[in-house]
Order: structure tokens, then sequence, then C-alpha cells
């Protein structure tokens, strides 16, 4: 049984850090019944092109919301607020990813909504957090990105300002968000009481700072752009030059530097002065850089690696496609084919969760169509075929 099994969380959420953390819940079992509302066409990534499904919709969707359930539901509607509220009494938790004055305005909360469920556990999702002068303020993960340094510690020393080339902070807000949920939950069984967990954007981005913000608060020292993506204080541990292109090293350990130096063909190197610890290396890391760009150019990436043979910590610098086409990824099955829940035949590709459950297989379930699942799950709380259709027709769902 997969661990979540039987848990069920009520998610009311749209792109890309609230997906992207109730995504991980259902990989692990739980029912996550995503709310879209109808009046609004449900959650706005449906539309995030370039790039769409013949029946699964937009690709961007597809990655934030494998294994979920779907239904409409307007909870702005005195009888859309009746039925959510029907479906909290048998959910575990509630999770949001919404404005910061929102989940209260909706009822998301669990002043809200304890009277209904005690156990009930409340997530909540949003740009800079629900108190505070920016609660109402929208926010978004490039946004937090700048604001919390993060530009400035990335690309190369002379470059304009540069950010990740992935949503990092939405990503880990929906696993802070996850983690929380589930803490909450386990909290909620013990006691037998609900609570709001929160988390932001910004407050994640800015924990994700850890030991840069430890050097500043305590040394005064601001972190900046090191070459070659280098690290900022250990050496070699950067990009060097091969005969194709580049190579990324890290040696962070003594082992793996004298091991480097073995395979190189120089291993008079950690006995040199200007290399002989880690604090001379970093001090020669110009003078280091350059031997080890000359060393390399013998051979390609893909040579190195193979005569690092896992002694050296290395890898090759790939893009995009070469990372998926990778074939250590397709011996670890890293790309899943998920089926459509609705039955057709239409096959998604998508990456594997990279959580593994010891004897069991995870739900390979494609993203739900926009309320595929509104009779099934109202069913369970008693709405029968005529008043569902009364409800469609008032616009509640």
């Amino acid at each position: 049984m997969l661990p979540l099994k039987g848990l069920i969380v009520i998610a009311v959420e749209q792109y890309g850090a609230g997906p992207f953390g109730s995504m991980l819940l259902a990989d692990m079992g739980a029912e996550v019944i995503k709310i879209e509302n109808p009046a609004e066409g449900g959650d706005v990534s449906r539309t995030v092109g370039p790039y769409f499904f013949e029946k699964g919709g937009s690709h961007h969707f597809q990655a934030f919301n494998r294994n979920k359930r779907s239904i409409t539901l307007n909870l702005k509607h005195p009888e859309g607020q009746s039925i959510f509220h029907a479906l909290v009494r048998e959910a575990d938790a509630v999770c949001n990813n919404l404005r910061g004055d929102q989940p209260v305005k909706l009822g998301l909360t669990y002043e809200a909504l304890k009277n209904i469920n005690p156990k009930i556990v409340c997530g909540h999702i949003s740009a800079y957090g629900r108190t505070g002068p920016r609660k109402t303020w929208p926010g978004y993960d490039y946004l937090m990105q700048a604001e919390a340094g993060y530009l400035s510690v990335t690309g190369e020393p002379n470059g304009p300002p540069a950010r990740m080339g992935l949503s990092m902070v939405d990503y880990m807000t929906g696993v802070m968000a996850a983690f929380g949920l589930v803490s909450a939950l386990h909290g909620a069984r013990t006691t037998g009481k609900g609570m709001d967990i929160d988390t932001s954007l910004f407050d994640t981005a800015l924990h994700n700072l850890t030991y840069l913000a430890a050097w500043y608060l305590n040394e005064g020292h601001v972190q900046q752009r090191e070459p070659r993506s280098a690290h900022p204080s250990v050496t070699p541990s950067q990009l060097y030059r091969c005969k194709d292109g580049w190579i990324f090293i890290m040696c962070n350990k003594e082992k793996f530097w004298r091991s480097l130096c073995e395979r190189v063909g120089h291993p008079e190197w950690p006995v040199d002065p200007q290399f002989a610890d880690p604090k001379t290396r970093f001090k020669n890391r110009e003078t280091l850089t350059a031997l080890l760009d000359e060393a390399l150019a013998s051979r390609t990436a893909p040579e190195w690696i193979s005569t690092f043979d896992g002694e050296v910590p290395a890898a090759p610098v790939y893009d995009v496609a070469q990372a998926l086409e990778n074939p250590y990824v397709k011996q670890m099955g890293g790309i899943v084919d998920y089926t459509d829940p609705q039955g057709s035949d239409e096959i998604v590709k998508l990456l594997a969760s990279p959580l593994k459950i010891g004897g069991e297989t995870l739900p390979t379930q494609s993203g739900p169509a926009m309320g595929a699942d509104t009779g099934e799950v109202l069913a369970r709380i008693g709405v029968d075929a005529e008043r569902l259709a009364a409800l469609r027709k008032a616009g509640v769902i």
C-alpha cells in the first residue's frame, strides 16, 4: 500500500507551486481532488502553451497534475460553499495556493472549517504570506529569485543579472507545502485537532539562501558570482574545458581531489605547495583552472566520465534534449508513459516521480480533464443526477 493511500486532499490550486506540491502527495497514493472554478475556465495552466496534446490539454498542465482528480465548483457561489463543506467533512486536508487575502474570503482556513471537521488541516501557499503589508500582492517565481538575491549569484561575473533556468522557487515551495501538510496531518491525527500550515514563495526563496545568509549575517560577506559556475569556497568544483566542450567536476573532499590528480595524469599536484590543502587550492584557483583545462583538453567529456568511473564526481554538461535522452535516465525508468484516466488511448510522456517506494508501483495516470470527476465525487456526498444538472445550470459546477 502506498503511504498516503486513503488520504483525501482537496486542492484549490492553479499554475505552479500548489499543483507541484499536491502532485507529490498524489504520487504517494493520496486522493487529490482538484477544485476548478468553471466561471474562470479552471486552472489557468490548462491554457499555457505553446504545446498541447490532442486530448490531454496543455503540456504545462500535465507536468504538474498527474494522478489527480478534477471537479468543477464555484466557491464564490453559496451552493458551491455548501458542497465544499460536505466534501470537507470527509476530507483530511484542504490546500491552496491563492493570493494571501483569498483563503479567508473563500473560507479555506481552519477557523472557517473547524466546526465542520475539527481534524481538517488547511495548507496555504501564497506569494508573500497571509499576514503583513504584502498579503494582497500577487507574486511569481522569477520575482522571488530577483528579490531574494538569486540573480546576483547566478551567471558569469561580468554578465547581467541572471535567473535560474527553471522555476526552482515554485518547486521548492511546493515541496515545503507538502512536507508541512503531511507533518500537520500527523499532528492532527495525534491530537484530534487540525490547524493552518503556511508557507510562501518569498519565505521559501529566502530560506534557500542557507549558508550564503549565514556568511552575511555573521561575517558580513556578500557572495557574488563566481566564474564558470564555481563553488564559492571549494575548488576544483566548477566547469572545465575538455576536448568537446565542457565538463563539471566537483572534488569537495580530499579523496576526490587525489583521485582526480591520478586520473588526469598529475599525481604530483596533491603535494605541490600551491594545491596541498583546500585553502591553498582556493587561493590559487585561477592557476589550477588553467592546469586542469590543459590536462582535460586531450579527451571528450564522455571519455573523461568513463576514465573517472565514479571515483571522481563529474558530469557532462547537457542541454534538455541530451538530458532526457541520457541512457542512464532510460535505464533507471526516469520517463514514464502516463495513461488517460478517462480511458482514451492517448499516451502522455512525463517524468517519473523522484520518490521510490520499495515493492510498490506508483500510479501513472495523466492529469484529469477539467471536471472529469465531478459527478463521481459529488455522488459520494449524495448529489444525484437531477441535482447535478441543476447545479450545472446554475453555474455552481
